[in-house]
């Protein structure tokens, strides 16, 4: 059974974000659901998906959490917002909790940098190619996680560490990506 088939309220779905730029007082801003591209459970999410459930609980209605585990939150999220890249954030790790302490030690040294949104299909359609396109959703999470939906979304730059990509590098890592697109 698909999800497709089930009712809006029980349909659930994870998707990746990208994270960059994590300082040493634990802030780290990246990009979530980069639009249109299809992750490996072969959902994409569309420009404006998220816009509702935005204006109605913004950045502080949505829970920072440790591999979707509602018992491990981490911080807090300053900022959230879509543009025409995709789902741009911006948060704080708490420093008082001993997970996020480990998180951020962690993000810092290049070892788990992979995030995953977690919301609600609100409304959604399925391509000729088999690719549901997430036209409507409400976000209600956003996990810092070991393995996220989309491989490349990773961290790709760390402030304060030794561990950062090289432009050399994220370009095949973009070259591979999109030539993994082509093959679908």
């Amino acid at each position: 059974m698909t999800t497709d088939s089930l009712p809006v309220w029980r349909t659930k779905k994870f998707a990746n974000l990208t994270l960059s730029g994590v300082t040493g007082e634990g802030r780290f801003s990246g990009y979530a659901s980069i639009f249109g591209e299809v992750d490996l459970g072969k959902d994409a999410i569309e420009p404006g998906a998220f816009s509702q459930s935005l204006a109605r609980r913004g950045a502080g209605g949505v829970r920072m959490l440790f591999q979707h585990d509602p018992g491990e939150p981490l911080g807090a999220w300053k900022t959230i917002r879509e543009d025409a890249r995709g789902l741009y954030v911006e948060g704080l790790l708490s420093p008082g909790v001993a997970r996020a302490q480990e998180v951020h030690q962690l993000m810092k040294a290049g070892a788990l940098d992979g995030l995953s949104i977690g919301f609600q299909t609100v409304k959604a359609k399925t391509d000729r190619g088999g690719v549901r396109r997430i036209l409507e959703a409400d976000l209600w999470e956003i996990s810092i996680v070991t393995f996220p939906m989309l491989p490349s979304a990773r961290v790709s730059n760390v402030k304060n560490a030794r561990f950062f990509r090289d432009k050399e590098t994220e370009l095949v890592r973009t070259m591979r990506r999109a030539a993994r697109m082509m093959k679908l």
